[in-house]
């Protein structure tokens, strides 16, 4: 009986599997909407006058935001763990009714929350936060959502049978604790239940409303503190943990250095959370705080970098796997495009170079190269590399799953290449004068040298769209295909592994 192999229960990693496809084409949607909306503003009015306030660019990009951000992203790390964690600790889920039920519960309340959020952002309920717009009502399901999370993940561990806790466990527990704290702190607002509106009214308006804690700089500050941190908790720590775990078992090769990784590990911790002053450079926030914001964003290269050059380096000798195996490619461009994006990053952050940059197109242009790249590649490779072991069936097509990466490949080089040269130009046209000290171009030149590079982008959206819309197909037709035994998934993947 000792010797029989550990039966998993995927059951809640296939449930989050699907809300992670669900939530990623829904988000990617909006996003290439209102790209082009941008591009072509009479979009907006393309479903009728009458819902032009639901469909304008101010209404939906905190949607788009959100649900690729909360919605994709977090039920990708929901998914991963939920299979990572089994496999790592040597338990299953089935092991412990309990815990099985608390996955469950996470679950139904995870998309109940989702879709008060979907609906609220729609109908304008907002705290105008940057990646923080929930009010006060779903920031409260979110928080229960997060602890019944909490509760699996230390509840496998608690009665886990390997002793050791793998690297990407670490990471785990990182994502968890990291995003509570900064959830908590930056979420706490007063709700105005017993405020009326402006014509004196009472009702959804009224009760749905809150306002922040926190006042004018104070606010700033947290409210970065969390933004910047969001990045890190949410789009770096989890995404580490899953290529720390998917890379070494698809490419059949042990972690280049352990140690690197616990050093990347505590560097990131402590660096990362000083950071988010440099989103307000030139503001009434202390100088000192924004050069800290600077400085830490620059020592950010060393812990990121070595994320990711340990990752590269896990294929050494082993190269001929990524021309071989596009499950690899996705990981190893994932890796590539972590490393681009956070020495960028760093260099908007330089005072001189923030100048510049700051609101313009570079900066989209930064967060897509990360998201795009890093995040989006990765949670599809990781997807992909559960799929056959989670439904027990050989992966419908390795040839759609090629072309699929170099049409989203394709979409993120329009993307940020645009946004870049966009970016760049604008931040110049905004500066430039005459020798009499006039500003030398009008709002309106600067919108028109920038038109077709925000139908590039669009255009790249597209292509990153259809990749994701192939990827769909291709985890679907996987569900349905003929059942087999996890021995014979040994083809299953690219390289066997």
């Amino acid at each position: 009986m000792e010797n029989r192999p550990l039966e998993y229960d995927y059951t809640v990693a296939k449930m989050f599997m699907l809300t992670t496809i669900v939530l990623g084409i829904v988000g990617m949607s909006i996003g290439v909407f209102i790209a082009f909306e941008l591009a072509y503003p009479g979009l907006n009015t393309i479903f009728g006058k009458t819902i032009a306030e639901y469909t304008a660019f101010g209404r939906l990009r905190p949607l788009h935001t959100d649900s690729v951000a909360f919605g994709f992203t977090v039920s990708g790390i929901f998914a991963t763990w939920f299979y990572v964690g089994q496999r790592v600790l040597k338990v299953s889920m089935a092991e412990s009714k309990f815990l099985m039920f608390i996955g469950k519960l996470q679950f139904w309340l995870y998309v109940a929350g989702v879709a008060a959020a979907v609906v609220s952002l729609f109908m304008g309920y907002t705290s105008s936060k940057e990646y923080a717009e929930f009010e006060w009502p779903i920031d409260i399901a979110i928080v229960v959502v997060w602890v019944l999370w909490g509760v699996s993940i230390f509840g496998l561990i608690g009665i886990r049978r390997e002793k050791s806790l793998y690297i990407s466990i670490w990471y785990y527990i990182a994502t968890f604790l990291g995003v509570a704290m900064l959830y908590l702190f930056n979420n706490m607002e007063v709700p105005t239940m017993l405020a009326t509106s402006p014509i004196g009214e009472t009702g959804i308006g009224s009760w749905m409303h809150s306002v922040s804690m926190y006042a004018g700089t104070n606010d700033a500050l947290v409210q970065w503190w969390y933004g910047h941190n969001a990045v890190a908790f949410v789009f770096t720590v989890p995404i580490i943990a899953m290529i720390y775990y998917f890379l070494p078992k698809e490419s059949g090769q042990a972690i280049y250095s352990y140690k690197l990784s616990l050093l990347s590990f505590w560097g990131l911790m402590f660096v990362y959370l000083w950071a988010g002053g440099h989103h307000l450079l030139y503001s009434t926030v202390p100088d000192w705080v924004q050069t800290m914001g600077s400085i830490f964003s620059i020592v950010l290269i060393l812990p990121s970098w070595g994320s990711a050059i340990n990752m590269l380096l896990t294929m050494k000798g082993e190269w001929q796997q990524v021309a071989a195996s596009p499950l690899i490619k996705f990981m190893v461009l994932a890796s590539t495009f972590y490393m681009f994006s956070t020495l960028e990053g760093p260099i908007q952050a330089i005072k001189s170079v923030n100048a510049i940059a700051h609101f313009t197109n570079w900066i989209p242009g930064h967060v897509h190269d990360g998201t795009l790249g890093w995040v989006g590649f990765m949670i599809i490779a990781s997807l992909f590399h559960m799929a056959p072991r989670v439904f027990k069936r050989e992966l419908y097509s390795k040839g759609l799953m090629a072309a699929q990466f170099w049409i989203q490949t394709l979409g993120i080089v329009l993307y940020f290449t645009s946004m870049w040269i966009s970016g760049i130009t604008q931040g110049m046209m905004w500066r430039a004068h005459d020798e009499f000290g006039n500003l030398a171009y009008s709002f309106m030149d600067t919108v028109n040298v920038l038109h077709p590079y925000y139908a590039l982008r669009g255009l790249g959206g597209i292509f990153y769209l259809t990749g994701f819309l192939m990827f769909a197909y291709n985890i679907y037709k996987t569900m349905s295909a003929r059942p087999v035994e996890e021995s014979e998934l040994q083809n299953a993947s690219p390289m066997g592994a």
